[in-house]
């Protein structure tokens, strides 16, 4: 698994979104995600972050083994 793998799952989830997306290892499991979408506006950081793992379940279930999450509304 690499950082474009995830990249583009989370941009055809949340096409409108900023997204930065990079490697907290160089093993391919540990990655950091900071993501502002209009679909995040009047949730909860627990929602926003059910959200995005939703959009990687099934990466969840295998290779990718940490996530460092922020995320927030995208600003009009």
């Amino acid at each position: 698994m690499d950082v474009s793998e995830i990249d583009e799952r989370l941009r055809n989830a949340f096409p409108d979104a900023n997204i930065d997306v990079g490697a907290l290892k160089k093993d391919g499991r540990h990655f950091y995600c900071k993501i502002a979408a209009k679909e995040f506006e009047g949730l909860n950081k627990v929602k926003q972050h059910q959200l995005v793992y939703k959009a990687l379940e099934d990466y969840l279930d295998g290779d990718l083994h940490a996530l460092a999450l922020e995320t927030s509304a995208l600003s009009n």
